[in-house]
């Protein structure tokens, strides 16, 4: 049939213009943008739905020898925080937090994306064991390095209104917000370096924490996948989730004791002070025992299940919406 002269596929050869809808969905569908995005919903899903422990898990962390005011079981300390606090005790840094997560959980699952293509025979095809635990050490140090600073402001916003006796305050004094954390601890602490304090540890126990994470929630989620099917359904993948967090947080969470240690290293009344990491694990070996390395190891444990749950569950959700029928059946 022929074309009319003034019709737009003449003006331009023959080819009609895209919809800028279309443009746009081809722009989310690309794989990258795609695990990014979801990443970053993912993030925020999943620390909302565990911020109370999240923030017990803080203050178990953050004390040493003869301090008492959180030694109790879990329900007690969650408990004494609702009496001190209140719901805001509850989520108490959890805006920091989400403002971190979000750009956390996003550069990481999108980082993945990036570093696996280097290993695909073909594009969306699946890799071996060993190099997702590579890909997402990778993807993990690399998130990290990005959002830092929001993650030690976030320390701080958890503890500085928790009932620590040796944390004296004025009566009605107004506690500082996230920029008022971070500007106190660039002028006073270090400049830029305050802002990275603690981020060798945490590089150290991210890499193989994400790393693990990815790994096994691969090898956990064919374990819940219908014979015939390509994907398990939505309880398929919160198990997997479930597993995954589980064993990779088992794996590294000393390293997550050390990073919150040296969070808080400089703040006064903390009970301690370190100046490395062979240092910080002596002294919390001889002063607190082993046991001293997996403080707030339970709430944390208690948490990790709806978390990583929720937040692979969450991602998979976003990004097969995203993507569609481009969908790879693997991450």
């Amino acid at each position: 049939m022929a074309v009319p002269k003034d019709s737009p596929q003449s003006a331009i050869g023959g080819s009609p213009p895209i919809p800028p809808v279309d443009k746009l969905r081809d722009f989310f569908q690309q794989p990258f943008v795609a695990s990014f995005v979801a990443g970053g919903v993912a993030g925020a899903v999943s620390r909302t739905v565990v911020s109370p422990l999240e923030r017990l898990k803080i203050l178990f962390q953050v004390q040493s020898v003869g301090r008492n005011e959180y030694q109790m079981s879990v329900p007690k300390a969650l408990a004494k925080m609702w009496r001190d606090e209140g719901w805001r005790g509850f989520m108490a840094g959890n805006g920091t937090n989400c403002i971190r997560i979000v750009p956390y959980s996003a550069v990481q699952f999108g980082a993945y994306n990036v570093y696996k293509g280097f290993f695909e025979s073909e594009p969306g095809s699946p890799l071996g064991a060993y190099q997702r635990l590579l890909c997402g050490g990778l993807a993990g140090i690399t998130s990290v390095t990005f959002t830092y600073p929001l993650d030690i402001v976030r320390t701080r916003l958890s503890i500085q209104s928790a009932s620590f006796e040796t944390l004296k305050r004025e009566p009605g004094q107004k506690l500082p917000g996230m920029w008022g954390v971070l500007v106190t601890m660039y002028k006073n602490e270090g400049g830029v370096l305050a802002l990275y304090r603690g981020i060798v540890p945490t590089v150290a126990g991210v890499a193989p924490y994400v790393g693990l994470n990815f790994m096994v929630y691969e090898i956990a989620r064919t374990q819940f996948t219908p014979e015939g099917q390509k994907d398990p359904g939505a309880i398929g993948k919160l198990a997997a989730g479930a597993v995954s967090g589980a064993v990779a947080q088992t794996c590294t969470y000393p390293f997550d004791v050390l990073r919150r240690r040296f969070q808080v290293n400089t703040m006064t009344g903390m009970g301690y002070q370190y100046s490395g990491i062979v240092d910080a694990i002596c002294k919390i070996v001889q002063k607190e025992g082993v046991r001293g390395l997996y403080k707030g190891i339970v709430p944390n444990l208690l948490k990790v299940a709806p978390s990583m749950a929720s937040s692979w569950l969450s991602f998979e959700m976003t990004r097969d919406f995203l993507m569609g029928k481009k969908k790879s059946a693997f991450l």
